[in-house]
């Protein structure tokens, strides 16, 4: 399948000071194989060297970080020889080898003609336990699942998929029935790379979601494997208590739901270490809508995703013949599934960091918010049918901003200073 990261690894690749790329993203969003595959489209060798349960690889980082010796015991592993420029190396699960971690600062000064890429699916967690991260010696990029784009590539609807960026309104219009269509199954399957495949060959719906269910049992696993004791009760109810939390009217996070008389201070770092995961987005809420947007950040106030709408349909417990019910698969939990699908594509499919605002009083929220070319661009997000944009309107005629977005499963349009766009455009963001 193909993967629009693909495109930021060729720009790395061919980047004048480039430095080691370390790839972040959470378990089996692709990570392996997304490099794998830059290395046989684009470099003559790839040498790959997982770190998960070899000793021998972890050894030779045991001595000193003479890049020769290193590359040395690296030809002997991979049974090629390593040359400069046309043999990407690659460092997977990283985290397991704390001075190959380390070893990228000398890659970085001192062999910079090297072609090297690590990842590491607990990497977060690593470095969240104490392990020394290069800072300023390393390139970072986040992987996260398909996005719904992707996911319409994988369906073999790559001319669906073109046009969400460079059609023009009208022909969007014109598939808007097919879009919907595909858009049902995403918010179903979601866009971990194992289900995507096998849905693609199968569209079996009841194995969709045992493989989802699976992937959520792994997750819970490595809960028990890598995050300390004494944590992993609260890191476990905050988990369950997302779908709940996102299924409230007013989707801001609550401690006192978790628990009764749950106090943030127990459970600040359960959360990060979640977030250290890869298994959950923190969009925290701005106390002011001005730029820049993150020196407005409320710490004290925020919401929690999934990292995959499919998981949290599994977690949810959604069945399969809520796709064939109209559309009320988009207005299941409060619309907490149309959220989850839309912060999803703005992380995975936008460059934009997203917020959200509530008024003092609370008398309006905006679901998220984003900085866009020196401007708030406010972000509005409709399950349901009833389009009227009581926050939008409310938002922009006290700070009579010149433009906002609504999503919807309405047709796109442009309403004076509102440009209404459906669910399935949010790369046009």
């Amino acid at each position: 399948m193909e993967r629009t990261i693909m495109s930021e690894f060729v720009a790395w690749k061919e980047k004048a000071g480039r430095k080691p790329l370390v790839l972040k993203g959470a378990r089996q969003v692709g990570k392996t194989w997304a490099l794998k595959e830059f290395g046989r489209r684009c470099f003559a060798k790839t040498a790959y060297i997982s770190f998960f349960r070899n000793q021998r690889m972890k050894a030779v980082f045991d001595g000193d970080y003479d890049i020769s010796r290193i590359i040395m015991n690296i030809n002997i592993e991979c049974k090629l020889e390593v040359t400069p420029h046309d043999t990407l190396i690659i460092f997977d699960e990283i985290q397991e080898c704390p001075r190959a971690l380390e070893a990228l600062k000398y890659f970085c000064e001192d062999a910079g003609e090297y072609a090297v890429a690590a990842a590491g699916s607990l990497l977060g967690l690593a470095l969240h336990s104490g392990i020394s991260f290069p800072v300023g010696k390393v390139d970072t990029m986040s992987m996260h699942p398909l996005s719904f784009r992707e996911f319409l590539m994988a369906m073999g609807e790559n001319q669906l998929a073109s046009l969400l960026v460079g059609g023009a309104d009208s022909v969007l219009n014109d598939f808007h029935d097919t879009y919907v269509y595909w858009l049902k199954n995403y918010m179903y399957v979601g866009g971990m790379p194992a289900v995507v495949q096998f849905f693609s060959e199968h569209k079996d719906y009841g194995e969709v979601r045992r493989m989802q269910n699976q992937i959520l049992s792994d997750y819970e696993d490595d809960f028990g494997k890598h995050i300390p004791k004494e944590q992993l009760p609260r890191v476990r109810l905050v988990w369950n208590s997302i779908p709940m939390q996102l299924a409230k009217e007013n989707k801001k996070f609550f401690f006192g739901k978790i628990k009764e008389g749950a106090r943030s201070k127990e459970f600040e770092e359960a959360i990060e270490l979640l977030k250290d995961c890869g298994l959950i987005v923190k969009v925290n809420k701005v106390s002011k809508p001005a730029v820049p947007l993150k020196t407005y950040t409320d710490f004290t106030a925020f919401k929690l995703f999934f990292v995959d709408v499919g998981l949290l349909g599994a977690h949810s417990g959604l069945d399969a013949s809520s796709i064939l019910d109209g559309n009320e698969l988009f207005v299941e939990f409060k619309g907490a599934l149309t959220e989850q699908y839309v912060l999803q594509q703005i992380v995975s499919d936008t460059a934009y960091t997203p917020y959200y605002y509530a008024s003092e009083k609370a008398t309006y929220e905006l679901d998220f918010l984003v900085q866009k070319n020196g401007r708030i661009l406010p972000v509005e997000v409709k399950a349901g049918e009833n389009l009227r944009s009581k926050s939008l309107s409310v938002f922009h005629e006290k700070y009579r901003n010149d433009l906002s977005v609504r999503f919807s499963l309405a047709r796109a349009c442009a309403q004076d200073y509102l440009v209404a766009l459906p669910l399935y455009a949010v790369v046009r963001l």
